[in-house]
């Protein structure tokens, strides 16, 4: 059976669809068969991030509708054996998946690979519902100001409640805390929430802190995710929190303010 992850948080344009680029890349990097799965119906961009916008036919919303099979609409990716794309619908309501709907499509998904990465969209409406209530573990998005992390908090008290797992009263969904756009000089300048404020408020395991990175938006750009740019402390920052949520010891990095040398103090260069 796989294991089903869900990319939520509260708040829109912290970096979800970007991370569930990244993760599901990371760990079919490391071997595992994964799927990569669009809940934001209507305003779908996951296909843009990996590259392979032209190549969708079908979507999850004609699969669910009996439109389509899973293998019509599975997109595979060029760059890597077992990483798969199913796309979100550009032209439907988001009221067009159901919870039963759903259920099929990801079961089914369940029989062929070790991990479904479900991209959800931002805020508590039923795209996001639909995405997390299946899960087994969630990888909460936020940046460090104070009210995505309010809202992070949200989707936790949700994750919580209304999951699946909660409405059967078994095993607690796993969450993992993944801070985005980070950037240490201005939390030293107290422009930004730090690391251990945001641990401290949402209490959960942080798995990843993404350094804020012109490598971000340039990936995006080319349609790669970018923890395939493992020259860029954003590329490596992701492969780090893949190999954190797949159990291993890794040491943060990225989260304190880096010491520039002479030449780049006296020519401003960049890290």
């Amino acid at each position: 059976m796989a294991k089903i992850l869900v990319v939520t948080s509260g708040k829109g344009g912290v970096g979800k669809t970007t991370t569930s680029a990244a993760i599901g890349t990371g760990l079919a990097l490391r071997g595992h068969k994964t799927v990569i799965v669009d809940f934001d119906v209507g305003l779908r961009n996951l296909d843009l991030i990996m590259g392979c916008e032209r190549r969708v036919v079908y979507d999850f919303v004609n699969v669910v509708n009996g439109e389509a099979t899973l293998s019509q609409a599975l997109i595979k990716d060029k760059r890597l054996e077992n990483l798969f794309v199913l796309a979100a619908s550009q032209t439907r309501d988001k009221d067009a998946l159901t919870l039963e709907g759903v259920e099929k499509v990801l079961k089914e998904l369940s029989e062929t690979f070790e991990y479904v990465v479900c991209d959800s969209p931002a805020g508590i409406e039923k795209g996001a519902h639909l995405a997390m209530y299946f899960a087994d573990e969630a990888i909460i998005v936020t940046n460090p100001e104070v009210s995505s992390v309010r809202d992070s908090d949200r989707m936790l008290g949700l994750l919580a409640s209304k999951s699946q797992r909660a409405e059967k009263g078994e095993e607690p969904v796993k969450e993992h805390l993944l801070l985005t756009r980070y950037n240490p000089e201005r939390v030293t300048r107290g422009e930004m929430l730090g690391v251990e404020d945001v641990e401290e408020i949402l209490a959960i395991r942080l798995i990843g802190v993404i350094p804020e990175s012109q490598a971000v938006l340039k990936a995006s750009n080319q349609g790669v995710p970018v923890i395939l740019d493992d020259q860029s402390d954003a590329g490596q920052a992701y492969s780090d929190a893949v190999d954190r949520l797949l159990g291993k010891e890794v040491v943060h990095r990225f989260i304190d303010v880096q010491k520039k040398g002479l030449l780049q103090r006296l020519f401003g260069g960049r890290e």
